[in-house]
């Protein structure tokens, strides 16, 4: 069969998969992330039809899904909500950080993998899945919610870290030098903050250049933005993901409004194709062995996750039940989780990593929307609960000591 041949049926093959995962996920109110990973496993090396021809193009599409997902998360925020996040939000950020990265390096160095697997490990377990989150805040009727802000917050300064972490990450997969480690890292956090400065300072002349009334000409000028961006930020060490996520930051009001309804199809598209090669370059044999430290660690970092947001609503002065679904919500874990893992498979750094990872966010992207639904109701039946325990001693106290005949009677 011709090899263009061969790659248009392969392709198309893809794609039908996932829009078909996709409607069946949509129909049992579910994210398809875990299929569109399955998906890939079973394309993949070791699977049940590995692919030929079209992986090289899937690889290009999954770094152009990357871009997309940073750049339309960038886009629901202005340079000035970033700000006032940092100033308002930055201790439940340092939380957040504290009880969700150790227990991933802690993890990655109990498996003898070494500090930059831990380094690595600890990013994995740390940042939540926006757009799971999103989709789920969504799906419950709860954007309006008084907690809602709250764990918008935590996002943003998750998404916000990444400027930072990415960039870190890059040196040290890198196997660069003590000194050239250390001068490229702080090119690539100068270039950061080069662009996040340029982002507020300059976001509605940005957003001015860009805006059109044609939606072909946004398309492609926002798109080509960020494709440009993303690559100079990649050459400079900063992560692309990086890049796109501050254009996404510099842009606001009416251009950011068409860019995100016109690249939001697109957005979906790569996005899937990202996850779907993520799997392909995992052996559905090396799972089964790392199995029990994810299912572990997801067990561990659900717990501390309902903590952060618990402990986060709190400080923000919301009542019982709005913490525990502050924290219910946070539990997701997806496509940051998968990229940082990503970058550490290419560099080969650990070759289990890459499996235990997709362990670690297929069962947390499933129990993800399942613990947002219900950690606030079984909070309070198990409040309930406590409190009616307390309760029974001291009615049958009450109630024996009024039966009890007086001194007075017993004479």
């Amino acid at each position: 069969m011709h090899s263009s041949a061969r790659f248009l049926i392969e392709f198309g093959a893809i794609i039908l998969a996932l829009g078909l995962l996709g409607r069946f996920a949509a129909r049992f109110q579910f994210s398809p992330i875990p299929l569109y990973l399955l998906a890939g496993l079973a394309f993949g090396e070791g699977g049940l039809l590995p692919l030929g021809t079209s992986e090289e193009f899937v690889a290009i599409g999954a770094e152009i899904g990357v871009i997309l997902l940073l750049l339309m998360l960038g886009l629901e925020y202005t340079a000035s909500d970033l700000v006032s996040n940092l100033k308002t939000q930055y201790s439940a950020g340092l939380v957040d950080a504290a009880l969700n990265a150790l227990p991933g390096a802690a993890m990655a160095l109990l498996l003898g993998w070494g500090p930059v697997a831990a380094v690595v490990l600890a990013g994995v377990t740390w940042i939540s899945s926006s757009g799971v989150i999103a989709k789920v805040l969504g799906d419950l009727g709860r954007l309006g919610n008084r907690e809602t802000p709250v764990i918008l917050s935590i996002l943003v300064l998750e998404d916000l870290s990444m400027a930072v972490y990415l960039p870190i990450i890059t040196a040290l997969l890198a196997g660069t030098g003590l000194a050239s480690g250390s001068v490229t890292l702080v090119v690539a956090l100068g270039a950061a903050a080069l662009v996040l400065l340029v982002a507020v300072r300059y976001g509605r002349h940005i957003s001015r250049f860009v805006s059109s009334d044609d939606p072909e000409k946004l398309l492609l000028v926002v798109l080509g933005l960020t494709l440009l961006v993303a690559g100079l930020a990649q050459q400079l060490q900063v992560s692309a993901a990086v890049g796109a996520f501050l254009v996404g930051i510099a842009l606001s009001g009416e251009a950011a409004e068409g860019a995100h309804n016109l690249l939001s199809p697109l957005r979906d598209l790569f996005a899937a194709v990202f996850f779907v090669f993520f799997g392909l370059h995992t052996d559905p044999a090396s799972i089964p062995p790392v199995l029990l430290p994810a299912l572990a660690l997801a067990v561990v970092t659900a717990g501390t996750k309902i903590a952060t947001g618990y402990w986060a609503a709190r400080r923000a002065g919301i009542s019982a039940k709005g913490r525990w679904r502050a924290g219910g919500t946070l539990v997701a874990r997806g496509e940051f989780s998968i990229v940082i893992a990503g970058l550490a498979v290419t560099a080969g750094i650990e070759p289990s990593l890459g499996p235990l990872a997709t362990a670690y966010v297929l069962i947390l992207v499933v129990v993800g929307p399942l613990s947002a639904r219900y950690t606030e109701p079984l909070a309070t039946w198990l409040t309930g609960r406590r409190r009616e325990r307390a309760a029974a001693p001291a009615d049958a106290e009450g109630t024996a000591s009024s039966t009890a005949p007086e001194p007075h009677e017993v004479a």
